[in-house]
């Protein structure tokens, strides 16, 4: 009888020392987050703004804190980059499933000549209607476009029109509106998933 109990309670530190070792693994695994797009964590890029939205109300990222942001700047004219990035993210956003509910994803025009709130109103829910847009004139813009050093320039067209020569990428911002990624608009669904999975996980 003595040496079954000694037996059983070898067994259950045996168990409890193999369960200490796993909690230790599964510790040391929720490491730093690994991501596959370009990590621009710690770096000096900002997103100063106070913008207004389709609602009308003026937004700055602090009023997104608690989401992860990815903010990409095009414009409602574009041919082809803008509304393939707008799609791209819709598909990010459906396959991180019950996850995507905390992924914002905000559209800033860099042209406001043209792009009116009625017509962002229109183009970026298109996409998602959890899309959100920013628009304000172009003094407005400014610190946000120096802040994440983002190009914008008007082309003019030989039939009087224009396009936007702009910087095609997204940027993305955490829970805390700190940069973590720069995706470029071809980058592939896959490893964007994983990786804005990440920051949501709290990386």
């Amino acid at each position: 009888m003595f040496s079954l109990r000694v037996v059983s309670r070898r067994r259950v530190l045996a168990v409890l020392a193999l369960g200490l070792g796993m909690g230790v693994l599964s510790a040391c695994n929720v490491g730093p987050a690994k991501f596959v797009n370009t990590d621009i964590t710690g770096s000096s890029l900002v997103a100063p703004f106070k913008l207004k939205d389709l609602q009308g109300e003026t937004r700055t990222l602090e009023s997104y804190k608690g989401k992860v942001v990815a903010m990409f700047f095009g414009y409602t004219h574009c041919p082809d980059v803008c509304p393939t990035t707008m799609q791209q993210w819709n598909e990010v956003k459906a396959k991180l499933g019950e996850k995507g509910k905390n992924l914002q994803v905000i559209f800033v025009t860099v042209d406001p000549e043209r792009d009116t709130p009625e017509l962002l109103a229109k183009y970026v829910p298109q996409f998602n209607p959890d899309f959100q847009a920013l628009w304000g004139t172009p003094e407005d813009l400014k610190p946000l476009l120096a802040g994440l050093r983002v190009y914008a320039q008007k082309v003019e067209q030989p039939d009087g029109s224009y396009l936007m020569d702009h910087t095609a990428a997204s940027y993305v911002f955490d829970q805390q509106g700190r940069a973590r990624l720069l995706i470029r608009h071809n980058a592939d669904p896959v490893p964007v998933v994983e990786d804005v999975a990440q920051i949501l996980d709290g990386k």
